[in-house]
């Protein structure tokens, strides 16, 4: 599979231009949460609690806010097709050095294959792209076959259904607020039922939190 297309151009700036560049690592919250970012994490080759979404992929997957798309590639290592897909013209260039399989595109556009990927990946937090997340897992359902799965990380210290705006202060630069959201392991069962879809499992490992979620049976 060999994807690299601009689908339309990025719905809003690079927000995440500071993270992925390494200069900031900070989430700064509308409610004046500051949350730490492991960005360095997300240009290596996933390891330790990661291995739990690659383990879980067994199909045609799909990985929504990608980043630099260390699970493309990962999963492009064990012979399985993938794509990448963010907004972000940094994660965009860093997926095509790398020769990972990328869109451009917000999650909402219209994307390749619709309906026909095994699995959705929305790791390291992305279940609060766009701010909505219940929009977010009808968006995603959208794309998977009929027994897809989701695999999407959750807040593993937040409890609840949080929605507001986020921004990356990068040094002295302050940057533009963006739609986000956090959704902790109490609140994913009910999301989910909320969106049609049932919750399959969870998994805790290494400080983090990670869902399954799938379509209801008929």
């Amino acid at each position: 599979m060999t994807h690299s297309a601009t689908i339309r151009p990025p719905v809003r700036d690079d927000c995440f231009r500071a993270a992925l560049t390494g200069t900031a690592r900070v989430l700064e919250l509308s409610d004046g949460r500051r949350l730490v970012m492991n960005t360095q994490r997300w240009h290596t080759t996933p390891t330790g609690a990661d291995r739990w979404l690659v383990n879980r992929c067994h199909g045609p997957t799909i990985d929504l806010g990608c980043g630099p798309g260390r699970f493309v590639e990962a999963l492009q290592a064990r012979d399985i097709p993938a794509l990448g897909v963010d907004t972000s013209d940094h994660a965009v260039a860093f997926c095509r050095d790398k020769g990972v399989p990328v869109v451009q595109a917000d999650v909402f556009a219209p994307l390749p294959r619709e309906g026909q990927w095994q699995h959705v990946l929305l790791a390291d937090g992305n279940i609060g792209i766009g701010g909505n997340p219940l929009a977010l897992l009808h968006r995603a359902a959208s794309l998977l076959t009929a027994t897809g799965s989701l695999l999407l990380e959750i807040d593993a210290v937040h409890a609840g259904l949080w929605r507001g705006s986020a921004r990356i202060p990068d040094h002295d630069t302050t940057g533009a607020w963006f739609p986000w959201a956090m959704v902790g392991l109490d609140a994913v069962a009910e999301l989910a039922t909320r969106a049609g879809l049932r919750l399959i499992g969870t998994r805790h490992a290494a400080g983090r939190c990670f869902a399954r979620i799938g379509r209801h049976l008929p």
